[in-house]
C-alpha cells in the first residue's frame, strides 16, 4: 500500500512539472522564430542595398546566404 502511495506521489509530481517545461520550450521556440524572422528581413534589406551598389550579384547572394546562416545559428543557440 505504501509503495503505491509513493508511485502516485511521484507521478503527480511529474505531471505538474510538465506544463512548465512545455511553456519554457514554447518561449524558446518563439524567441528562435523571432530571431529567424528578423534575420530574414535584415538579410533582404542588405541584399537589396548590395544589388543597387557596384558589387556583383554572386557576392550579394553569398552575403545573403551568410547572413541567413548566422541567423539560423543564433536561433539554434536560443532553442537548444
Amino acid at each position: 500500500m505504501n509503495k503505491y502511495a509513493l508511485i502516485l506521489l511521484a507521478a503527480s509530481t511529474l505531471i505538474t512539472a510538465m506544463p512548465s517545461q512545455a511553456t519554457e520550450q514554447s518561449r524558446q521556440r518563439q524567441g528562435a522564430r523571432d530571431v529567424r524572422q528578423g534575420t530574414r528581413e535584415a538579410s533582404r534589406n542588405v541584399k537589396q542595398e548590395c544589388r543597387q551598389g557596384v558589387v556583383g550579384n554572386a557576392d550579394c547572394r553569398q552575403d545573403h546566404r551568410q547572413n541567413k546562416q548566422e541567423g539560423r545559428d543564433k536561433a539554434r543557440d536560443i532553442k537548444y
